[in-house]
């Protein structure tokens, strides 16, 4: 089965004030992570009927990444765009480099293709609490992300058309804006458990 994903679209501008109470809510948030040990757990071991604490979906790694065939010639550029990813991701973006040569493309074996960022832990917390909390809510006519991007083993995929969403981007200083998916990994069996444990952590999903 081929896996769905949503786009979500471009940020609206927003006041200086207003990216301060935004970064001021997530700094106000209790740390998502200390949500799921304390609240989010408990409250999805009794909604599921799960029996064995270990059986309880979790988050298990969040992998960002973005494609720069565009601009493969240019390393300048990879490195701004891989600067821009890094302050959105917490961490730094490994770059991904072509295996093979491929002709339709006029792609050489070698040439950078992709910078990627794996997230785990605090760090993989910290970044899904600033989407929900601080990027989402600046996405333009934004009516909740799609219930058709799981696939049927309890992941979900988030296309970010441009990263200026992000509280850490100022406009005046980007060299390009760029998109990027943004894959979460769960330990869920199925789609439904993995709604059921992004829901409880604050995903805005669209209604039904």
């Amino acid at each position: 089965m081929a896996l769905k994903y949503v786009y979500v679209e471009r940020a609206s501008k927003v006041s200086k004030a207003e990216l301060v109470r935004q970064n001021l809510r997530i700094e106000q948030m209790e740390k998502l992570f200390e949500q799921y040990k304390k609240n989010i757990q408990p409250q999805l071991k009794k909604e599921l009927g799960v029996k064995n604490v270990f059986d309880i979906p979790r988050l298990e790694k969040v992998v960002i990444s973005t494609g720069v065939g565009d601009i493969k010639e240019n390393k300048d550029m990879i490195d701004k765009v891989a600067n821009e990813l890094a302050k959105i991701a917490g961490q730094k973006p490994k770059l991904n480099l072509a295996r093979k040569s491929v002709s339709a493309f006029k792609l050489r074996a070698g040439q950078p293709v992709g910078l990627t960022v794996t997230l785990r832990g605090d760090r993989m917390y910290d970044f899904l609490n600033k989407l929900i909390s601080a990027a989402l809510p600046r996405v333009r006519d934004f009516r909740g992300l799609s219930l058709k991007a799981f696939d049927q083993h309890g992941n979900y995929v988030v296309g970010i058309k441009e990263h200026t969403i992000f509280p850490e981007v100022h406009y005046e200083d980007i060299p390009m804006v760029f998109g990027f998916q943004i894959n979460i990994k769960t330990s869920a069996k199925n789609p439904e458990d993995a709604r059921a444990l992004l829901t409880s952590l604050g995903f805005p999903f669209e209604k039904k």
